[in-house]
């Protein structure tokens, strides 16, 4: 007998006929020995209505009202797959994030777990029932509602599949599995069957959206295996991707994949001193309001001045350039400026590590379409840079093909 938690997206739950077949294929599992725990989100297009409904009377409303109104689409998914499944045959147990405490901080919208009580949970398990719990969300040690940020419910997966010890965790999306880029922008993509979690972490870093970043990260910690597939493969006979720790990576292939985000902007503040604790005095104003930060490059000038650029999300990009111009007029700084028009695109592979000049046959690949490269970050697995967003598909094609990504040996 194996413990399985499985992840369903918003579109694999859309609608009544897909909760259906998500609690038939549910109960295969279960009556193949496993213990299964789903983790769902909001059908689709729920989250986006509930935005919608705050930002008609008061999108300026406080964090933790806005987390109470996100987290009731999953509500409605837990009771109606638990009431399917029941309907079946199959007894079914479904909880909220605060009932199976998932405990989390307080940054409200995009809340960090720090601990989920898992006895519950082990105790319907032992009955016999397949446990229903709604993703995305937890609770604060005082009782409020939290959400864990777009993408939420991966996260939720994974860290449940942690505490209770699982042998896997089974995120089911509209794909079937991960590609070496986004087949949209290339249609030569081709399907990647295992990945590591570095390169699934570097990938989703870097703007992939197969899963969140924090689910991977989660699964790296604690080495938890993910596979991706797809919730429309009924049976599943078809294609998935499995991510674990095992680097069963062909020495002969240096690039694994291409990954991109079109949702970056960039800031830059010039002229400001170059004195020990200026960075610290730019980008702590930038964490304290709770804004990440991507990529940063400071460039340091001959008459002792200092130029600092970086980048945040697209959504976080006017709080930032508001925080960071008051910094900059603290720091008599000479200019304040900011770009929305720009992306990321990153190439990501373990075998990386041991090939030479993978770096510049990008930026010479890049150069040949005349696609000039604004920023520049580098991990021993990863070469990610900015570029003008006008250029961001070309980029993605010409790079897939350099590296030979569409050929069929993995």
């Amino acid at each position: 007998m194996a413990l399985i938690v499985q992840k369903y997206g918003g579109t694999s739950v859309g609608t009544p006929e897909r909760i259906e077949a998500v609690a038939d294929r549910v109960i295969r599992w279960k009556q193949q020995g496993n213990d299964v725990i789903v983790v769902v989100s909001a059908m689709s297009g729920e989250t986006n209505k509930l935005v919608a409904l705050i930002n008609a009377i008061n999108p300026q409303g406080s964090e933790r009202e806005k987390d109470a109104i996100l987290s009731t689409g999953e509500q409605v998914t837990i009771g109606l797959l638990a009431m399917a499944l029941e309907k079946k045959g199959q007894p079914a147990r479904s909880y909220t994030g605060a009932q199976v405490r998932i405990l989390t901080d307080d940054a409200h919208t995009k809340a960090r777990i720090r601990d989920i009580d898992a006895d519950p949970i082990r105790k319907d398990l032992a009955e016999g029932k397949v446990v229903v719990v709604a993703g995305f969300q937890g609770v604060t040690e005082d009782g409020s509602i939290t959400t864990l940020g777009r993408g939420g419910s991966d996260t939720t997966g994974v860290a449940l599949a942690v505490a209770l010890k699982a042998d896997e965790c089974q995120i089911y999306t509209d794909v079937d599995g991960v590609y070496t880029t986004d087949p949209r922008v290339e249609p030569k993509a081709r399907h990647i069957p295992r990945l590591t979690l570095e390169e699934m972490l570097e990938m989703a870093s870097q703007g992939s959206k197969v899963l969140q970043i924090r689910s991977v990260e989660f699964a790296y910690k604690y080495d938890m295996p993910i596979r991706v597939l797809s919730s429309f493969d009924e049976f599943g006979q078809g294609k998935s991707t499995l991510v674990t720790r095992e680097e069963e990576v062909m020495e002969e292939v240096s690039v694994r994949g291409i990954a991109f985000n079109r949702d970056e902007a960039q800031l830059t503040v010039t002229g400001v001193p170059d004195r020990p604790g200026v960075a610290y005095q730019i980008l702590g104003p930038i964490s304290d309001a709770n804004i990440e930060v991507d990529m940063i490059v400071q460039n340091i000038g001959s008459d002792g001045s200092t130029d600092f650029t970086f980048t945040v999300h697209k959504n976080d990009y006017a709080k930032a350039r508001d925080i960071l111009c008051k910094t900059g007029e603290t720091l008599s700084a000479k200019q304040c400026t900011g770009d929305e028009n720009i992306a990321k695109v990153a190439i990501v592979g373990a075998g990386m590590r041991s090939h030479a000049g993978v770096a510049s046959k990008m930026f010479k690949t890049l150069a040949d379409e005349g696609i000039n490269i604004r920023m520049i970050s580098t991990s021993e697995i990863k070469v990610a840079v900015v570029v003008d967003e006008k250029y961001l598909e070309l980029a993605v094609r010409v790079l897939h093909q350099a590296f030979g990504l569409a050929q069929t040996a993995a």
